[in-house]
């Protein structure tokens, strides 16, 4: 497995370089987004970790999300919360402020990769419930004879983990540690977000939903 690391500053990449390797990953660098962007079809990564200073994170993560689905680590100067959150929101894995600590970043990064390979997809069947099919082959979702949607890795995750739990109410840590692969220092308000991209791609009216379904003060469920 290799990570490809995209930092400009070079006593950084040294840096970030050995972090990545003492967490068991083979390292590629790159200096700009655009570089990495370019040659990212030519050998993808198993994870990414950027710095994103400037001039604006929020557009490269987007960037980068319309390429890889891949677990994203981002490193970046102190941010409020609210940017921190959007961050998140875009599709940031994890967001870390300088100072960081090497050790901390060493075991999200070993966190982040147990959770992207927690799930064989290739090995697992297909489930169609109530009009919804799900295919983990290809991580896509058809609703009753609608074009197929391709789904993230969170939002297949969760989908997947509602649906084979049918039945049951699901509460909030339990998907945090479930999708996520950790428990602490996870937003609730995260889980919220994923919630409604999701219902965004599978139900016909997202403000009055028929799949994802909340169980008020809880967690939620699948509606079948």
């Amino acid at each position: 497995m290799y990570a490809l690391l995209i930092a400009d500053d070079p006593d950084e990449t040294a840096i970030l370089s050995l972090v990545l390797q003492r967490a068991g990953l083979a390292v590629t660098t790159a200096s700009h987004l655009e570089q990495a962007i370019k040659s990212w079809s030519g050998r993808p990564a198993d994870l990414i970790l950027a710095c994103l200073d400037k001039p604006a994170p929020m557009e490269q993560v987007h960037r980068i999300r319309a390429v890889t689905e891949m677990p994203l680590i981002i490193l970046t100067e102190q941010v409020d919360e609210r940017l921190h959150y959007d961050l998140h929101e875009a599709g940031a894995d994890r967001v870390f402020s300088r100072p960081y600590s090497a050790r901390l970043l060493i075991a999200r990064i070993r966190s982040l990769l147990r959770r992207a390979g927690g799930i064989p997809v290739f090995s697992l069947p297909t489930l169609s419930i109530g009009g919804l099919t799900l295919d983990p082959s290809t991580r896509t979702v058809e609703v009753e004879g609608r074009p197929s949607c391709r789904l993230t890795h969170l939002e297949f995750r969760l989908l997947h983990l509602l649906m084979i739990n049918r039945g049951q109410v699901l509460p909030t840590e339990r998907i945090i540690e479930l999708v996520w692969g950790y428990s602490e220092d996870v937003d609730p308000e995260l889980v919220r977000g994923l919630v409604s991209r999701l219902r965004g791609k599978v139900e016909q009216d997202p403000r009055n939903p028929r799949y994802v379904l909340t169980v008020a003060g809880v967690g939620y469920r699948f509606g079948e």
